[in-house]
């Protein structure tokens, strides 16, 4: 199966940014518009998600997205769905000894 490239976010809270946008909150699903199912499987309805077409995948993640402020975690099937790679780590390892 090829990758989604533009994938949109389905969440399972929202709230309103200061600039008066609908912005994600809670946990964060991939999901690509057109279709009834998060990239992980989960169907969207009967999970009780709410979609945010508007917003893409790469602006929820916590370390880069600018709409991250009130999400809670990032679903890993989902991120693994989307491309990003098991052995990426957030950290860099230095010299460990002097």
């Amino acid at each position: 199966m090829a990758r989604p490239l533009r994938a949109a976010v389905a969440a399972t809270g929202s709230w309103i940014d200061p600039d008066g946008f609908r912005s994600p909150a809670g946990e964060v699903h991939a999901w690509l518009p057109g279709t009834n199912q998060t990239v992980c499987g989960l169907p969207i309805k009967k999970s009780g998600f709410g979609r945010f077409s508007h917003i893409e995948w790469s602006d929820v993640q916590p370390a880069t997205g600018r709409d991250a402020d009130r999400v809670t975690s990032v679903c890993r099937r989902c991120l693994a769905g989307t491309g990003q790679r098991r052995d990426d780590k957030p950290w860099t390892r230095h010299d460990p000894r002097p």
